[in-house]
């Protein structure tokens, strides 16, 4: 007479609803993984083999398998809360240990670290090579913790300013020589605002004459005609296609300008002025649109984080720079990951090597800022698991019960 199957039935009954209730403690867990428990059958061995008569012995838990499925993303008022939609974990380091986590609730410490709620340090990739042409990222190095910069920017000088727009094609020809306080002497005037090396803003403002049916000239002033500041624009002069297309200068047209006569005369600007947009067709003259490089100094009022994971500074100044990016880190079986609780694992021989991407590049999943990923727990099925784990414990006490009756009828015999 053997109790075995029904105590080792009520020890694995008991350990599922351990897991159980695990996961519905952390049904609210930010980031938390569920679990189930894995069952398999007992056999007992006889010496010469199997002697297909043998009942077995009970079960045992083969596994407490972890559940990496998605789980819903929620947004949050924090703009630095990041969530993964798809593969990958979060590198974090604690003083040079290094552990990850689904879990995106961050914030900056007092030394403008992304930490998570614990204190670690978010990894990432600190130095960014943007391509000046196009501005999007085309280099990352050097791994480490993100930290963003909260000293100002300092002001940067307007090298290149581009204006696309329409001069009327039905203007009348004037002859009169320019004269920026006569309206009399050009056709059209249109301000852009440039800046210097120390960031003071100019007003440059710019005059277009219409000399000939295709034929315009080009004269600017800044900070207004009596200011003092010469400028200089070397050519001056713009002719344009019957069709209404630019001709001369040749794409990509450009305008040389010189500035004499700020203070101190570090400030000088030397800009190149785009007008590859420019057109001559019937209609009002007007800008269709504008663009300088140049800004004033900048105080940090702002970061937020992209789907790619880059980090962007919003400053004071209106610019907007990528700073830092974060990075995800994949393996080959999540599964083998070793739970360490406070939602990080750490790596183990079977869940293989660390393999670190950039959002949504090779495996990673992409990330979505402002929101965090809600435990995968389903509490439905949760709940109805209970049930069944409650009753495959009442089933094992009800065999061990029926094993104590045949047992007592045995020794009442006489």
């Amino acid at each position: 007479m053997s109790f075995e199957q029904g105590l080792s039935g009520l020890n694995t009954s008991s350990m599922s609803l351990d897991v159980i209730g695990n996961n519905i403690a952390n049904a609210s867990t930010v980031g938390f993984k569920s679990s189930s428990a894995e069952f398999a059958d007992v056999y007992a061995n006889a010496v010469y083999g199997n002697t297909g008569m043998q009942a077995g012995i009970g079960t045992q838990i083969a596994a407490v398998a972890q559940q990496f499925n998605q789980g819903n993303i929620t947004v949050s008022n924090n703009p630095l809360d990041v969530a993964i939609n798809g593969n990958g974990f979060f590198r974090l380091s604690d003083n040079g240990a290094t552990t990850y986590s689904r879990n995106g609730q961050f914030h900056l410490d007092s030394n403008g670290y992304l930490v998570n709620n614990t204190g670690q340090n978010v990894m990432g990739y600190t130095e960014l090579t943007i391509d000046p042409v196009t501005g999007q990222l085309s280099s990352v190095s050097t791994l480490g913790n993100i930290r963003i910069d909260l000293n100002n920017i300092a002001p940067n000088a307007t090298t290149t300013l581009a204006i696309g727009l329409n001069l009327d094609a039905s203007s009348a020809v004037i002859a009169s020589t320019f004269d920026p306080a006569d309206p009399t002497t050009y056709n059209y005037s249109t301000p852009a605002t440039v800046y210097d090396s120390q960031g003071n803003s100019h007003s440059l403002t710019y005059y277009f004459t219409k000399t000939a049916a295709n034929a315009w000239t080009v004269n600017a002033t800044m900070d207004g005609a009596a200011s003092g500041i010469t400028v200089a624009l070397t050519p001056n002069a713009l002719t344009f296609n019957p069709d209404g297309t630019l001709a001369t200068p040749a794409p990509p047209a450009t305008l040389g300008i010189a500035t004499t006569g700020l203070a101190p005369a570090v400030n000088e600007l030397a800009v190149t002025m785009d007008l590859s947009g420019a057109t001559q067709m019937s209609g009002n003259s007007g800008v269709n649109s504008i663009s300088q490089d140049g800004y004033a100094q900048g105080q940090l009022v702002g970061v937020s984080i992209g789907s790619d994971g880059i980090v962007f500074g919003r400053y004071s100044n209106n610019v907007s720079r990528p700073l830092q990016q974060l990075l995800l880190a994949n393996f080959r079986n999540p599964n083998g990951l070793i739970p360490l609780g406070n939602n990080q694992w750490a790596p183990s021989y079977a869940s293989g090597s660390e393999v670190l991407n950039s959002p949504g590049g090779g495996v990673a999943g992409i990330l979505q800022s402002g929101a965090t990923e809600d435990s995968n727990v389903d509490l439905t099925n949760e709940l109805v698991n209970m049930i069944v784990a409650q009753r495959q414990y009442q089933a094992n006490a009800q065999t061990i019960k029926t094993q104590d009756q045949v047992l007592q009828t045995l020794v009442n015999l006489r």
